[in-house]
């Protein structure tokens, strides 16, 4: 099963989505999204399953993950305004979902384990996993294991072992060969997944396939907005490749732009165009929040319009660039906080800090959107570093991956901004994520709220301070591809309580008294 390079707008920069985590939302739409493409028919049934001892037990509901779930089981964009209403949704819908916690030795912090049953009775069986920022992998379907991440049109073909050799021959014989072809048996049975970077011919499969003694065959549709192909490849997958590549002296965003043409086997055209295009969806998130944000379910209200309240009186610190950053970073996470359209970047948990700075610094410098979106190219290939070597997953390396990683990326497309050179890039993302090493993740009363928007606004003023220190040619000392393999070990030795569950602030008496006041309410 082969395993592909990280795309900057799958992995890094994306989804677009409502809701808290990206993990969670976006993650539970896009296994609902699958298992639904799969059964090819109307749910009428869906249970599943959470380990007690990953984060989803403690935090399904509060993170959004019923929500992203029932969203993707109804087909419903996690974009549309109403999905907060998903328990109605699924109702009207005559779907039944039900989310137990039990204990059955799940490997994952974030498996999913699923039991669907379709209006004729139809019964499937699924594992699954989101990975962070939105990213899933299916692992496992009637007890066979495969893996399923969502970049490309799938087809599975189940037929007897005995089989196999006609079934080679059929697939060997289609017109259109699949991209990748992953197979895997049991109880002498074998299942094929056949892959596709476009949509295959449906009718010519199911005669192929079922004349050399195939079941009926599952189609599933990708739900990644960046293909895989055959033969996908990429020109680096490290910082330190990148550099000693860069004969040409060629600027960080270019560089961003050329591996994401090679991932997607798109131009670097289109690839400027998509980021502009996520650029101006993260403008309208940081304006969303100035004009001011309601949801009952929250924490914290609208406080962005306090920095410029506090200034214009003349009691802030005078540190107009910073103060800028803060705003905006706010101004995001309360759209993300009152169900508003959002860029995960590289999560949902951490929406604030790479958007916010970038739109924020550039905004008091008056910058250009063609030089933002520049600068969020060169943050997103420093995302597709961690991707590669890493992850995003709070759940499995703690805050340090969300918001440690976005201040990283943040302080690269700085140095993009302010016109460095990609080595100077490099060496921000490493300074700033030097800086956030062993940072938990323990948000309170199950909202990613708190201590989130200060984490975030931390990541921003680390940005700019890391950027700052390489331009001026401060020694970074560990290389970046160091670095990241050093906050990734750092984060699997978390202890689980402090990746994204209740630990920390979360198991304060301030912070259970407001769990226990928001449970209260959904019991009214």
């Amino acid at each position: 099963m082969q395993k592909v390079p990280a795309s900057i707008f799958n992995d890094v920069i994306g989804p677009v989505m409502r809701g808290p985590s990206s993990s969670h939302v976006a993650g539970a739409a896009r296994i609902g999204a699958i298992v639904k493409d799969a059964l090819g028919e109307k749910p009428v049934k869906i249970s599943v399953d959470f380990d007690v001892n990953g984060s989803l037990a403690a935090s399904h509901d509060g993170h959004g993950t019923d929500m992203g779930f029932i969203c993707g089981i109804l087909g419903k964009p996690i974009t549309d305004a109403d999905v907060h209403h998903y328990a109605r949704l699924a109702e009207e819908a005559g779907v039944e979902v039900l989310f137990n916690v039990l204990d059955y030795g799940a490997e994952h912090p974030n498996n999913y384990r699923m039991e669907l049953i379709g209006v004729s009775g139809r019964r499937q069986l699924w594992e699954g996993v989101s990975v962070g920022g939105g990213m899933i992998e299916m692992q496992r379907y009637n007890g066979f294991s495969l893996a399923i991440a969502g970049d490309y049109y799938e087809v599975l073909a189940e037929a007897g072992a005995s089989a196999r050799a006609m079934m080679d021959e059929a697939i060997a014989a289609l017109a259109v060969s699949p991209d990748q072809i992953d197979i895997s048996e049991k109880d002498g049975k074998i299942l094929y997944d056949l892959k596709y970077a476009a949509a295959p011919d449906r009718s010519c499969l199911r005669e192929k396939l079922g004349a050399a003694g195939a079941e009926e065959p599952l189609f599933i549709a990708p739900v990644l907005p960046v293909l895989s192909y055959g033969g996908c490849s990429v020109p680096f997958t490290k910082a330190a490749q990148m550099l000693k590549q860069n004969d040409a002296a060629l600027r960080m965003w270019e560089l961003a732009a050329s591996y994401e043409a090679a991932r997607g086997n798109i131009s670097t055209e289109t690839v400027l165009a998509k980021m502009e295009e996520i650029v101006g969806i993260m403008e309208g998130a940081l304006n969303n929040g100035l004009k001011g944000t309601s949801f009952e379910d929250r924490i914290l209200g609208p406080q962005a319009f306090l920095i410029d309240k506090a200034k214009d009186s003349g009691s802030l610190i005078p540190c107009d660039l910073l103060n800028c950053a803060i705003k905006s970073v706010t101004a995001i996470m309360e759209t993300k906080s009152s169900m508003g359209v959002i860029v995960a970047a590289p999560t949902a948990g951490s929406c604030g800090c790479l958007p916010g700075t970038l739109l924020g610094v550039g905004i008091a410098l008056g910058k250009t959107r063609e030089e933002i979106t520049k600068a969020m190219l060169a943050a997103g290939l420093i995302g597709i570093f961690i991707a590669n070597s890493a992850t995003f997953a709070a759940e499995v390396g703690g805050c340090q991956v969300e918001c440690g990683a976005g201040s990283g990326m943040a302080a690269a497309g700085l140095v993009e901004l302010m016109g460095g050179n990609a080595a100077q890039c490099v060496d921000a993302a490493s300074m700033a994520l030097q800086n956030i090493t062993g940072l938990a993740c323990d948000p309170v009363a199950n909202r990613v709220e708190v201590p989130c928007l200060g984490k975030n606004v931390m990541g921003a003023s680390n940005a700019i301070a890391s950027a700052n220190m390489a331009l001026a040619g401060y020694d970074k000392v560990i290389p970046l591809d160091e670095t990241i393999a050093a906050m990734y070990q750092i984060g699997l030795q978390l202890p689980l309580d402090l990746r994204c569950t209740f630990g920390g602030l979360g198991k304060t008496p301030t912070a259970r008294r407001i769990y226990k006041e928001f449970k209260a309410k959904e019991t009214h």
